[in-house]
Order: structure tokens, then C-alpha cells, then sequence
């Protein structure tokens, strides 16, 4: 089976990023398929750069990938952000058809990377698998992004054509299931692959990154990943605000990444001298990542109040945590809050509550065998319930079935 492998925001595990297309996409091939992966060329370019050819080929460990060289970035403007992702979409469904696959798949976000997904299975007469990261537009309209009633009725129809389009309909989230079924698609359409632990890659036994978080001697608190506005990250520092009133000192909240959000946040750490309990440091890749947090105390699950978050994400952050045997510090309820709890991995704490935060962090710096014990026990869940050849497996299990019965 061929299969164009259609992700905008594609990454290696030498970039920082998820990686979930990058395993998933070499478990394909070691089962015999070929997998012609279609990806946006931002990661290969600089701001403002201005690429000889509209698409940069490279053989990627078998993985046939054709890089669309359109810049995105999280930091620009709603505008431009969709004038990148309609330049993508067109460029995706003519590579996408060139390639004759056997099956198309395409994996949001964005949501518009559906229609060239959809659109290239129908001139191809394959069949489509769509997978669901987020719900959109629900996330951004109950963030309060999205009002514009034709705009949010022009997607919602976007959403719900690819649903009924798809072959089979992957979702990452337990919560995201009911939302489909409620749309009109069969249950028995829907696989739910939630993202997954590389246990070859994260551990607790991992050799130290030279990262300055390594060899700080404070209790570290790590969060990484995006800096955007659904992140929420605004929790930590009312957080930190909470530990400087009581006169906490050897605490560090570690925040790794980039986002749109990210200046503004650090904006607000100088004017509310923050910097003894704060420390922002650019995205690393994977490969770092794992050397990193295999050596500090906690990894932060951090997301803003919004109910649609609840049961409907699976954030790449968690799994990345837990796999390196770090205990998980949540602060909104739903299905990682409860494997948290049901685990015994981590601490959770009810959102916007700056002092049931800091009591939190308290209680994990003040019983280090507490600690050790949800850090054992998280690594433990990993392997038993989320490990990626596990996941791996599944995922190419339900494009052969796809391909097989379209």
C-alpha cells in the first residue's frame, strides 16, 4: 500500500515539535508500505526566506517527504496564518494526486488540511482516513477566537464534510468521539489512537542534555511546548506570583518553547519580578528534550480553562513526561486528570486557583519519595498503556482496514 502521508506541521525527532507522523510513518514502511509524506517547508526555513523551488524533496529514513515551502509560524497574525494554510492545502492535493497513493491520510491541525486530504482521495478514487488533534472550530469558539457566525458556520460545514468523507475517522482524545458520533458519523468509523510514549527515547536513565535546566539546582518544574493562548500559561506565573508573596526561594518554573504568547509572558515576568522563580528558554528538539527531562523534578500539563479541553485533547507533552518517568503536575480536570489520579503519577489542581498551585508544588518539593514513587509509577503507565510501537501498531492496523474495505 502507498500512502500519502498528508501533516503541515511535520517534525523529526532532530526539530522541536511532536513526532507522532515521523513513528508512526516509519511503522508503515517497516510493515511494507510506502509512504509519501507531504509537510509544510517552515522548519526548513528561515523568517522571510525565499526558497529557489516551491518543494524541497528529501528521503527521510524511507520516508519519501516533499516539503511545501510556505512559512508559518504560530506568531503570525489569524490573516496570514490562513493565507499560509490555503497556500499549503492547494500545493498538498496536487502532490498528494501526482504521488497515485493507494490511500490519503491527513492529520489537522489546521482542520483545512482535510480538504486537500479529502479532495485528492476523490480525484485519486482512494480512499481518505482523516485524524482529528483538535476539534475545530468548537476549541475556538469556546475560546472566544472565533465569533464570526459565517465563518463558524462555514467551518463547522468544512469539519463535518471531511467526517463523512473519511474512510475512517482517528481521534486522539476519548471526548472527541461523542462530538463526531453527535455529527451524523457511524461509531463503529471512529479509532481512537491517542499520541504515545517513545520509550527508546525518553527515560529516566537518559544522559543529560547540557541544558542550563540541567544543572540548576532549584526544584524545576517544566513545562514545554507551545506559548499560545489555549495554553494557558499565565496559570504558572499567577503561580509564582502566589510562591514570592509567601517568600519561597528555590523554585523554578522552567517554560521551554515559542508561541505567540511567549513575549508577552516573559513581558510580564520582568514587570512582576518573577525572574528567581521563572526561566523561559527556546524550543529544543526531541533529542534534547529527552535529555533534559529525564534530570529535572516535574513536568507541567498546562492548559486554559476551557471545557472543550477537558476530554478533548492529547497534548504531546504528557506522554513525553511520562515516558521519562517524571511525575505530572495538571491543573484542568478530564481524562489526563484522571489517569493521573487513578495512577497515582502526579498532582492535580483545580484551574485558575494560583494557591492550590503553589500548595502543589510545595507538597512535591517537601516528599521527594512521594515524588520518586508517581515518577515509577508514571514511567510504569507508559510502557503498560501508551508505548508507541503499541500505538504504532494500531494506527497501521486502521489504514490497511481503511484501504481494504473502501
Amino acid at each position: 500500500m502507498h500512502v500519502a502521508y498528508i501533516h503541515q506541521h511535520f517534525a523529526t525527532p532532530d526539530k522541536p515539535g511532536g513526532t507522532r507522523s515521523y513513528e508512526f510513518s516509519r511503522r508503515l514502511l517497516a510493515r511494507g508500505h510506502r509512504v509519501t509524506l507531504i509537510a509544510g517547508g517552515h522548519r526548513l526555513m528561515q523568517p522571510g526566506a525565499a526558497p529557489q523551488e516551491p518543494v524541497t524533496e528529501l528521503d527521510i529514513d524511507g520516508i519519501e517527504a516533499k516539503y511545501v515551502n510556505v512559512y508559518y509560524s504560530n506568531e503570525l497574525g489569524a490573516f496570514r496564518r490562513w493565507i499560509a494554510f490555503s497556500r499549503f492545502a492547494r500545493a498538498a492535493e496536487a502532490l498528494a494526486v501526482r504521488s497515485g497513493a493507494d490511500l490519503v491520510f491527513a492529520t489537522s491541525t489546521p482542520l483545512h488540511v482535510g480538504k486537500p486530504g479529502m479532495r485528492a482521495a476523490r480525484r485519486l478514487g482512494a480512499p481518505f482516513v482523516f485524524e482529528v488533534r483538535d476539534i475545530w472550530p468548537k476549541l475556538l469558539i469556546e475560546m472566544g477566537v472565533l465569533r464570526n457566525p459565517l465563518v463558524k458556520w462555514r467551518m463547522r460545514q468544512m469539519e463535518l464534510s471531511f467526517y463523512r468523507a473519511a474512510e475512517r475517522v482517528i481521534v486522539l482524545a476519548p471526548g472527541m468521539t461523542g462530538h463526531i458520533c453527535d455529527s451524523g458519523v457511524p461509531r463503529e468509523k471512529i479509532t481512537f489512537i491517542p499520541n504515545c510514549c517513545d520509550l527508546d527515547l525518553f527515560g529516566p536513565d537518559r544522559t543529560p542534555s547540557d541544558h542550563p535546566v540541567v544543572h540548576d539546582d532549584a526544584f524545576r518544574l517544566v513545562f514545554t511546548g507551545a506559548h499560545g493562548r489555549a495554553n494557558g500559561l499565565d496559570a504558572v506565573l499567577d503561580a509564582a506570583v502566589e510562591l514570592k508573596r509567601r517568600g519561597v526561594s528555590g523554585v523554578r518554573f522552567v517554560l521551554i518553547g515559542s508561541g505567540g504568547m511567549k513575549p508577552r509572558l516573559m513581558e510580564r515576568a520582568r514587570e512582576e519580578d518573577l525572574g528567581g522563580l521563572t526561566a523561559f528558554h527556546p524550543p529544543v528538539s526531541k533529542i534534547e528534550l529527552a535529555g533534559i527531562l529525564a534530570h529535572v523534578d516535574v513536568g507541567m500539563q498546562i492548559l486554559a480553562n476551557v471545557p472543550g479541553f477537558y476530554n478533548g485533547t492529547s497534548p504531546n507533552k504528557f506522554f513525553d513526561y511520562i515516558a521519562s518517568g517524571l511525575p505530572v503536575l495538571n491543573n484542568y480536570p478530564g481524562w489526563l486528570a484522571e489517569l493521573i489520579e487513578s495512577n497515582n503519577c502526579g498532582v492535580v489542581v483545580p484551574p485558575d486557583d494560583p494557591s492550590a498551585f503553589a500548595d502543589a508544588v510545595l507538597r512535591m518539593r517537601d516528599h521527594p519519595d512521594e515524588l520518586q514513587t508517581m515518577g515509577r509509577n508514571a514511567r510504569a503507565l507508559a510502557e503498560r498503556e501508551f508505548s508507541r510501537d503499541m500505538m504504532g501498531e494500531r494506527f497501521a492496523e486502521a489504514l490497511e482496514k481503511a484501504a481494504g474495505t473502501a
